[in-house]
Parts: structure tokens; sequence; C-alpha cells
């Protein structure tokens, strides 16, 4: 597998924000967001290949139970079926971080699907038509929702994204309001406070929640936080 970076930290996101967690990042995404927060695994991806054994003694030596496998987009990855198939034999609580737009049989306790808007096109690159093409796949998302116990991430730039957000949720009517959660963009702590302070009354009146980004909050976007 070509692995970008593996290390232990803190779930900064979602349901088991401030979880102590092992995390696995591939390297290598479909998708080309303006606003990546990892860009050394999507625009200009880095990392070592290493084999399922060596990646599994190197997660069992943290003696962590939670394993978060993210990316770029780690179900680009097939490597990634025998890998949480042996994480979830040694007993680990495994979250995958996936844009929900390619679909592998995989283990998960926790799908955490984060869909790409319109606001994460690249427009003036070279990637903004591909990118646009593949952002939206709603039969995988059915699939995942269907399999997995879910929570969506939505990365919200402006309070225009709102709608935008409703439009995506209202294709789904299954989906429960409470696993939805607003992620507001930035990677400085100071515009993450900013935005959380007009998105927190926003999501609640909709009967979403908010998403903490405590890793930057904690130690700024740094790579192995």
């Amino acid at each position: 597998m070509y692995i970008c970076e593996l290390f232990h930290s803190v779930q900064g996101e979602g349901r088991y924000a401030g979880t102590p967690s092992v995390f696995v990042r591939t390297s290598g995404c479909n998708l080309r967001c303006w606003y990546c927060d990892t860009p050394y695994s999507s625009w200009e991806p880095q990392g070592e290949h290493r084999t399922l054994e060596d990646l599994l003694a190197t997660v069992e030596s943290y003696s962590c139970e939670h394993v978060v496998i993210t990316g770029g987009e780690p179900m680009l990855v097939q490597d990634l079926i025998p890998l949480t198939e042996s994480l979830r034999q040694a007993g680990h609580v495994i979250t995958i971080e996936t844009a929900g737009t390619v679909d592998l049989p995989v283990v998960a306790d926790l799908m955490s699907i984060s869909p790409k808007l319109s606001n994460s096109t690249p427009h003036g690159t070279d990637w903004s038509e591909r990118h646009e093409q593949r952002r939206d796949r709603p039969e995988v998302i059915r699939r995942l929702i269907g399999d997995y116990d879910y929570q969506f991430k939505f990365v919200i730039d402006r309070e225009e994204d709102l709608a935008e957000v409703e439009r995506y949720v209202a294709r789904f009517p299954g989906i429960d309001p409470a696993r939805i959660l607003l992620m507001p963009q930035a990677i400085e702590a100071e515009i993450l406070r900013e935005k959380t302070g007009w998105l927190e009354p926003a999501a609640a009146a909709r009967g979403w929640g908010v998403s903490p980004r405590l890793h930057i909050e904690l130690f700024g976007n740094t790579p192995g936080t």
C-alpha cells in the first residue's frame, strides 16, 4: 500500500473527536479540492510503499483501540479490504474517512463521509472538470449509508453553502439529521472560531451538528497530527 503517513494523535473531527487514535493516511486521491488541508496526499501525493504486515505491526505498537483510515481517498486502495479485516480481527474500532465517490467492501465501524460540494471545485486548474465530474456519486452514498454506521461532514466556506447541503440531503430522505455535521473551512484557529460562530445556530435550526477541528486548534495544520 502507498502510505503517506502513519501516526498517533487524537481524532479532531466528528463523533469521536478527542479520542486517541492511530491514523493511517493513504496517498492518492481522485479529487482535487482547492482547500485540501493535506495536499501532500492529493495534489502532490507523497509516501512510501508498505506491506500489510508492516502496517499492522506499526498500528499495534501504539496499543490504541481506535484506528482512522484516511487520505487522500482511501477507498481507492484495494488492499484496504484485507487491512480492515485484519484490524477488525485485532479488535480495533475502525473509522474510514471518505468523500463517498468510490465503493469498496471494506470493514468499518464508522463510515465518515465528507461529500464535496460545489465550493470544493478548483476553478482555473487542469483538475476543474475532472473534479466536478467525480465529486457527486449518489449511488455510492446510498450503499455506504445502507451498509454502515455513518456520519456526514460537510465543509462550509460561506453561508450560501448551507442551501446546497439542504439540497444534497433532500436526495437521501433516510438520512438521520443528527448524523449531519457542518465543518468550517479554514486551517487557522482564529478563522475556525469565527465561522463556527455563525455555523452553530444555522446547524441547530436544521437539526444538524457542528464538528470541531481539534487537531487544528491543538496543533495547527501540521502533518502527523
